[in-house]
């Protein structure tokens, strides 16, 4: 297999490669700063999407949501956090893991005083498996749709697109 190329810390072609996180594309909007790791085209990853969230207290990870197919893992590397399943509530300290399996609906908020840092690893089964269902519990926390939908550009309307920025001062 061959070594990927990098432009940018953003992989162009398939095959292997080494990027330090701070060095990788970040794309920052008024939910979080987020880094994925595969590119596009050949450069996807196919069978396992893997990321970092960096957010600030009171913001979400994501919309409340749940895919039909594949697993979502998080480990919370640095911060405190809220953790809102199946529309309860758990906290979430450095070094929680927290386990998904698909149609478990779910999302982080970060609270505290500093923004919280997570790991983000997920199956990748089925695109567009994602579904975001109404939650009073998710609504509160500002992390909730006021209708059941499976459209994302619906669920996220209300924030801005995402633009790319710097790596958050953590690393």
């Amino acid at each position: 297999m061959p070594e990927a190329r990098l432009e940018n810390g953003v992989p162009q072609t398939g095959g292997w490669f080494v990027v330090n996180a701070r060095d990788a594309r970040w794309m920052h909007d008024d939910m979080r700063a987020v880094c994925r790791f595969g590119g596009e085209g050949a450069a996807h990853f196919d069978q396992l999407g893997i990321g970092l969230y960096w957010i600030r207290p009171g913001q979400a990870m994501s919309m409340y949501h749940h895919h039909e197919a594949g697993q979502e893992d998080f480990l919370v590397l640095r911060g405190t956090a809220l953790l809102i399943v199946e529309g309860r509530e758990r906290p979430l300290a450095a070094r929680d893991v927290v386990h998904c399996p698909p149609r478990t609906p779910h999302t982080i908020v970060a609270t505290g005083d500093e923004a919280a840092l997570i790991l983000a690893v997920g199956a990748r089964v089925e695109r567009g498996s994602a579904r975001y269902p109404a939650d009073e519990t998710a609504r509160r926390h500002g992390a909730g749709v006021d209708r059941d939908t499976a459209s994302p550009a619906e669920a996220y309307a209300r924030f801005e697109p995402p633009r790319p920025g710097p790596a958050p001062d953590v690393f």
